[in-house]
């Protein structure tokens, strides 16, 4: 297919600037020998990204281009030859921090961060999941206390799943929404889902067996009620800060506290004598694998992602608002080309 000179890309033109511009740019070339070249169809925005390059300069290459948005669901344009990839095959994956996102018309993603698209699952559903998914994936089954062979029925994992009681901040988010459906389909004793009164229905759709309203009490409040009963074996916290610190209280002595914003034991409570297996802060790895075994789940109908709202490529000034309002219900969408 003949392939333009340019394209429409959003830019992150000053590092000491969250501001964005639309602006076109020339066509990325492959580059690498496990680059494909992927035609955007739509992408999502992550919360705090357009501070990435200020809070996390190891992370983000000088030589950065500061193209936004770093998932993507499209079509492949070209890919190397014994990828597994083809023209015309439908993608999704989560492309490396380290290198130029999607909110451009055309993207370069490596092979091993991409996944197909499964059966029945749209450009904006599809674009909504990999990091949310992937990240969720990677608390509970890679970093956390649980066995992923519980999600395919295994007994042996299972038994071993509904031991646990899994507590879950953030839940009606992106991530929340993911880390909610997963613990309980890989049969966790409990999930105890942390939203606001607006989401509480929805966070018992997901599969939440007790749901904490953080406008009524604090996360810590609710434990400190009743340890011996509401204490959790692995707390997963995607919002940080007080809430995080409070996450101390909620985890059993001996348990397992994740945390994808800060580093736990920075936020430890003074004087608290609670000792865990593991505390941990990580970053989630783009592993198209990861999201091949999430796909399965999807095309099955086990899992879904959580979409708040999709908006026109324009209108990203506005998509980039609701996403750091904090009041998202899942992941927002923003469309970038084709028909989506």
């Amino acid at each position: 297919m003949a392939l333009p000179n340019t394209m429409k890309t959003l830019l992150q033109p000053s590092r000491e600037s969250t501001a964005l511009i639309s602006t076109t740019s020339p066509l990325p070339r492959p580059a690498h020998p496990d680059d494909v070249l992927v035609r955007v169809h739509a992408t999502c925005p992550c919360a705090g990204e357009l501070l990435w390059v200020v809070n996390f300069p190891d992370m983000i290459p000088a030589s950065k281009v500061l193209v936004p948005c770093q998932d993507l669901a499209g079509t492949v344009v070209s890919a190397p030859s014994a990828s597994g990839f083809a023209e015309g095959d439908r993608v999704y994956c989560r492309i490396n921090a380290e290198r130029p996102g999607a909110a451009s018309e055309y993207a370069l993603a490596r092979v091993g961060e991409l996944a197909k698209i499964p059966d029945g699952l749209g450009w904006i559903e599809a674009a909504a999941t990999p990091l949310s998914a992937l990240t969720a994936w990677q608390a509970l089954f890679v970093h956390g206390a649980l066995d992923a062979k519980g999600l395919t029925g295994d007994e042996g994992a299972r038994s071993q799943n509904r031991s646990k009681r899994v507590l879950v901040t953030g839940a009606a988010g992106g991530v929340g929404s993911w880390l909610v459906q997963l613990a309980a389909l890989a049969g966790a004793g409990a999930v105890i889902a942390v939203c606001g009164p607006d989401k509480v229905e929805a966070v018992r759709e997901l599969g939440s067996t007790e749901v904490v309203n953080y406008r009524e009490t604090s996360v810590e409040e609710w434990v400190n009620a009743d340890p011996a009963a509401r204490e959790a074996d692995l707390v997963v916290d995607v919002v940080g800060g007080k809430t995080l610190t409070g996450c101390w209280s909620a985890v059993k002595q001996g348990g397992v506290l994740i945390s994808i914003n800060t580093p736990p034991d920075m936020v430890k409570p003074a004087g608290s004598k609670k000792e865990l297996a593991k505390s941990e802060f990580f970053v989630v790895e783009p592993l198209g694998s990861n999201l091949n075994e999430i796909g399965e789940l999807v095309a099955a109908g086990k899992v879904r992602p959580t979409v708040d709202s999709v908006w026109e490529f324009e209108e990203y000034e506005k998509a980039f608002e609701r996403l750091e309002s904090g009041h998202a219900k899942g992941k927002i969408v923003i469309k970038v080309s084709g028909e989506v």
